[in-house]
């Protein structure tokens, strides 16, 4: 019976722990700053621009004020740094990666009066790199090892970190460790991959000054998170007179457990977006898009590894490892997006505010209908609907063709109850430069800060206080035919 409840056990504790929960839907439908370098250095308030390439991801209404057939390129540095501190101890790790981020054209068609424009290309539109780790004693009474017991999960008991007991009748009660806290706690967690789409827009002018324009995207990308963890007995709190199994020798003098699981994402979806532009004078420009929920499905791979040592160079390993496969859809919220642009000689400011209800995240197909039920209600009761707010300005250098740009980004948590120390605020700079052949060049740099908190396992018993810093370099090229 107990062997038999093995990989059950597995699947209902760490999976439900560490996998297709509330974090795994809102890693998919938090907004990103992640644009075009001309954007992201006008802090991403281009609803009521877009006029280039980018705008098949702000507003694709946009894209019928370019006159000239046009192609854009460029590329992205992603730095995040993660200062953590556990227990009184702080640590610190990075991450990066460089990637292609853009490159597209826009087919601006001949017409009578008014426009119309076609535009198709490739974005990367998020990126899941982050990186943590951790190292402190925790003094408590508590661990990984006993959740894993208490939940009568056969990791613990197959590294001879628990043991079985039972009633006078020989029926299983449920596993038992004699490990009560007061270990050392250490790990990594790495994370790793990103989201691209293909996206085809259109936009035409149905009025004077008024533009209306729609996106397609068809998504697909990966996600990787590698987590590493330790529990050691540093001060020989369980020495060799301690045996953790009181029948096995061989668990006597607990060392070290080493737990590391495994989560890949293989990634496709769907989506699309609306919007409108009106420019209601010379100066002025108004903007508005709908963006679609996205249906994404993930294939998820999950593999559970690990060991323990004991004294006299005793080792017990999971063998053999765990492998699960899964496969479920998530739905993204509504976007509701609304911009302002205002332009007079050789400056122009622009403001965007974006409405998002993350409390209205599904996951929509997969698991039992009850386990589903379940996720989807935990999502509504924890998340909420959040504005973000983006500000930029660029100022075109008299005489010149050199254009300076700096920008704000205001991104609060989804959740109902995290403090402002939760919320992502990026600032933004750039400059950008076009030569006699109609060809810019633009270079952008975002810096954002937030905190973040995690748990090894239940809640706030180990947990990690975050202190994340991003840095994006982005440069991006584009030519008008």
């Amino acid at each position: 019976m107990k062997k038999l409840s093995f990989y059950l056990s597995v699947i209902l504790l760490i999976s439900s722990a560490n996998a297709q929960n509330f974090n795994d839907a809102l890693r998919l439908s938090e907004t990103e700053s992640i644009s075009n370098a001309r954007a992201l250095s006008m802090g991403n308030a281009y609803t009521a621009l877009s006029n280039d390439f980018a705008g098949i991801l702000f507003n694709p209404a946009g894209l019928a004020l370019v006159k000239k057939l046009e192609f854009s390129g460029g590329m992205n540095y992603n730095s995040i740094k993660n200062e953590t501190a556990f227990f009184n101890t702080n640590s610190s790790l990075s991450g990066n990666s460089s990637k292609l981020n853009q490159f597209g054209f826009v087919f601006p068609f001949p017409t009578k009066q008014g426009s119309f424009v076609l535009a198709l290309g490739y974005n990367r539109v998020k990126d899941f790199t982050r990186s943590m780790k951790f190292d402190a004693f925790n003094p408590n009474n508590h661990s990984l090892i006993q959740d894993l017991a208490y939940f009568n999960d056969d990791v613990a008991y197959e590294l001879g970190l628990s043991y079985p007991t039972y009633d006078n009748s020989d029926n299983y009660l449920g596993d038992v460790t004699l490990i009560n806290g007061r270990l050392n706690q250490k790990g990594t967690i790495k994370q790793e991959g990103g989201i691209s789409n293909w996206s085809f827009a259109a936009a035409v002018e149905i009025d004077k000054d008024i533009f209306l324009g729609g996106t397609i995207n068809f998504y697909n990308g990966d996600y990787k998170r590698n987590r590493d963890y330790w529990e050691e007995d540093i001060y020989n709190n369980y020495p060799s007179s301690v045996l953790l199994d009181p029948i096995d020798p061989a668990t006597a003098d607990f060392r070290t457990f080493y737990f590391n699981d495994i989560i890949k994402w293989d990634i496709s979806g769907f989506g699309a977006s609306i919007g409108l532009l009106a420019k209601v004078d010379e100066n002025i420009n108004i903007g508005v898009t709908v963006k679609t929920p996205t249906k994404f499905n993930v294939k998820e791979i999950y593999l559970v590894d690990g060991y323990s040592h004991f004294g006299n160079n005793v080792e017990f390993i999971l063998d053999p490892p765990i492998e699960n496969q899964y496969e479920y859809d998530i739905t993204t919220p509504f976007e509701f997006n609304v911009g302002a642009v205002y332009s007079i000689d050789d400056l122009t400011f622009s403001a965007d505010a974006k409405i998002i209800d993350y409390s209205s995240i599904e996951f929509t197909k997969g698991f039992s209908n009850l386990d589903r039920e379940r996720k989807n209600n935990e999502i509504s009761d924890i998340f909420k609907t959040v504005v973000n707010l983006h500000a930029g300005v660029e100022y075109y250098i008299p005489r010149t063709a050199i254009a300076l740009r700096g920008g704000f980004m205001y991104l609060p948590s989804a959740f109902k109850d995290d403090s402002s120390d939760f919320d992502k605020k990026f600032a933004t700079a750039g400059i950008g430069f076009t030569t006699r052949n109609n060809l810019t060049f633009n270079l952008a740099y975002a810096y954002g800060w937030w905190k973040d908190i995690g748990d090894n396992y239940d809640t706030n018993l180990s947990r990690t206080y975050q202190d994340l810093s991003r840095s994006n370099l982005m440069i991006g090229i584009k030519y008008n035919f």
